[in-house]
């Protein structure tokens, strides 16, 4: 007669995972190639970089007239001025014409701007007799234009490696011209639902008999946890019957889900078997919770085996706290929140009057622990606007704008995720980078490359956790400290980074013989520049109000000369990849960057870059592991070994509190 098990030793979940953790590896499985068809809910196994300028091409933004910028000076309602319309662009066709003096285009929205054309007035502001077009309103060098490149340029990061590939994000990469992925493979899993009690839902049910529920809960479980399942059925309480299956399905699957026949009761046979089928066995019989005590993990030949509780409630339980993590790290994926949130408006956003406005958000924690949803800026074309984003609001018709410190709802572009562990916003910088898909082995980091002073900004008002900042002030010549007391920032500390150097990028060779930023100038080179707000533009602002003093001219004056200054890159390596294949001869960027590309360097300055923390935030464990990390052998010899990077003697310590 089979014996009652006793249960002597009863562990938390949390210590149950640690000892499956020691047994095998929580982590993906294996990669394969998959179209952009077959991707969506996959697991991205590697960085996509996109192989085009999004867009390719300069292009109209709405429907109008291409002009020179030049040529509407001083045009209003009681003084139009007059421009001799010359041809006409449409989608799709490759302009014909080239703009002379007082000359203008009739274009449509998407169509490539022609030559000599730098913006576009809308049709609402213009007249047009003939063949000629009267304009009421003067537009200014590059209004109403996308620029090449301006979403996203040839060579700049669209997607990270361990990103859910949700339908925002395939559409970034199928405008990229990307047509397959490599993605983590999913986990097998394979169901198996045990006892005499048990019938098929849609089958006549005699009494005594219950319907099994957990093959369909479980099976919808690890769909949704990014497992691949397969269910065996109903086993009856035979141990002849379920061993056999278990040895098939332990031979054949990566994961083993069996419901039922784990408790004490003279029929509960699971825990027996696994006892014998392999080493180590079993490792875990019996849980501190209520529901869901007679738990059993074990592990045969590898392969992890979840001996679950019958009862429902239990069973799904107890696969939330144990079996989840586990499918899901095997998979690549991490934690499930709701459709939809409650959060507080970081920034004011504006509608259209008489249209519902969608404004994509991206969310992240604030102060008082409530979500804090944070617009992401670009226009319609945008495609990777939508990549960076957990969902998006709703301006109603009624409405112009939504107000800062407005509660809105968030509608999630998908129930798999929403927010992270840790939200850094601030300059790009490609160390950094490292630093952060060392923490995304462990935890959901999100970047958004906004700027040093967008990123100083954002920790302010408690929209993100981190901002990677280098900010130089001429006064004192230091970097960072003197902007936190300008801005009044509060509530933050300081962590010392590192320095790095920045300098010209140029071609090869140097062609243009380019010897210092006078040179851009003079040399009459194209030259592409950074976005407003970052670091980098701080520092490229500053050359043209010392050189403007120099040459006894104004900043106004000099940019004027600068071929190329309205393209503005969001990253080091958008501008390095221009400069590579010939967008631009010449762009400030970072020295690591410019030998990654195989181009030239002229260095100008050796700059600090440092990190801005809430100190809310520092509780976070995500947050402890940054700065270990920081301070950590690893991050320092990665340092060294980083052309133009040093740490500094303080790397990774608090330097001041605000």
């Amino acid at each position: 007669m089979s014996r009652r098990i006793i249960f002597h030793t009863l562990i938390t979940p949390e210590e149950a995972l640690e000892i499956l953790k020691a047994h095998i590896k929580l982590e993906p499985i294996g990669v394969e190639e998959v179209s952009l068809i077959e991707a969506p809910g996959r697991v991205l196994a590697e960085n996509i970089k996109s192989p085009i300028d999004m867009p390719s091409f300069t292009r109209s933004s709405v429907d109008g007239y291409a002009v020179r910028s030049i040529d509407t000076v001083g045009a209003r309602e009681d003084n139009p001025v007059e421009l001799k319309l010359i041809g006409k662009v449409g989608v799709g066709e490759k302009p014909k014409v080239s703009l002379g003096p007082n000359e203008c285009v009739e274009i449509s929205t998407g169509a490539p701007l022609p030559s000599s054309a730098d913006a576009v007035v809308m049709v609402e502001y213009t007249k047009r007799t003939g063949n000629h077009v009267k304009i009421f309103k003067p537009v200014t060098s590059g209004e109403n234009v996308s620029q090449t490149g301006s979403d996203v340029m040839f060579g700049e990061t669209i997607v990270y490696k361990g990103t859910l590939l949700t339908p925002q994000i395939i559409a970034a990469l199928a405008a990229a011209g990307v047509s397959k992925v490599k993605v983590y493979r999913k986990p097998k899993v394979v169901i198996i639902s045990t006892g005499n009690e048990l019938v098929k839902p849609g089958t006549k049910l005699e009494y005594g008999k219950i319907y099994d529920t957990n093959t369909y809960s479980l099976y919808a479980s690890v769909i949704e946890d990014g497992g691949e399942p397969e269910a065996l059925g109903i086993l009856p309480d035979d141990e002849r019957i379920i061993g056999e299956k278990l040895s098939y399905a332990i031979r054949k699957y990566d994961v083993i889900l069996v419901s039922g026949g784990t408790s004490a009761g003279l029929g509960d046979i699971v825990y027996r078997i696994l006892g014998r089928l392999g080493k180590p066995g079993i490792l875990v019989h019996g849980l501190n919770i209520k529901p869901g005590k007679p738990t059993v993990i074990a592990v045969v030949n590898g392969k992890p085996v979840f001996g679950l509780p019958g009862f429902p409630v239990s069973c799904l339980i107890v696969y939330s706290l144990i079996v989840k993590p586990v499918i899901r790290a095997l998979a690549g994926l991490k934690h499930t929140r709701p459709k939809i949130v409650k959060a507080v408006l970081a920034l004011r956003v504006f509608g259209a009057k008489g249209r519902r406005t969608h404004v994509p958000v991206s969310l992240t924690k604030g102060y008082n622990d409530e979500w804090v949803a944070y617009p992401i800026s670009g226009d319609s074309g945008s495609i990777v606007r939508l990549s960076r984003s957990d969902g998006y609001i709703v301006i109603p018709e009624n409405a112009m704008y939504f107000v800062e410190g407005e509660k809105v709802d968030v509608h999630l572009f998908t129930e798999q995720k929403h927010g992270s562990d840790m939200f850094f916003i601030g300059s790009h910088c490609p160390i950094a980078e490292v630093l952060m898909e060392r923490l995304m082995e462990k935890y959901s980091v999100k970047i958004v490359n906004a700027g040093s002073m967008g990123g100083l900004l954002a920790v302010k008002r408690g929209e993100a956790d981190v901002a990677g900042i280098h900010l130089y002030d001429p006064e004192t010549k230091t970097y960072n400290k003197p902007y936190l007391k300008k801005y009044n920032v509060r509530n933050v500390v300081l962590v010392k980074g590192y320095f790095r150097e920045q300098g010209i990028i140029v071609a090869k060779g140097n062609p243009y013989n380019i010897k210092c930023f006078e040179d851009i100038i003079d040399k009459d080179v194209r030259f592409i520049n950074r976005n407003k707000g970052s670091g980098t533009r701080m520092l490229i602002d500053l050359a043209l109000k010392e050189m403007a003093k120099k040459k006894k001219t104004t900043v106004k004056k000099l940019i004027k000369k600068i071929k190329g200054f309205w393209i503005e890159a969001k990253t080091h390596s958008a501008v390095a990849s221009a400069i590579k294949y010939g967008k631009a001869n010449a762009g400030i960027g970072l020295k690591y960057v410019a030998e990654k590309y195989g181009l030239d360097f002229i260095p100008l300055t050796k700059e600090e870059y440092d990190f801005l923390i809430v100190k809310k935030s520092l509780n976070k464990n995500v947050i402890k592991d940054f700065i270990e990390t920081l301070q950590s052998k690893w991050f320092k010899e990665i340092l060294k070994e980083a052309s133009g990077y040093e740490p500094n003697k303080d790397t990774g310590r608090i330097v001041m509190e605000f």
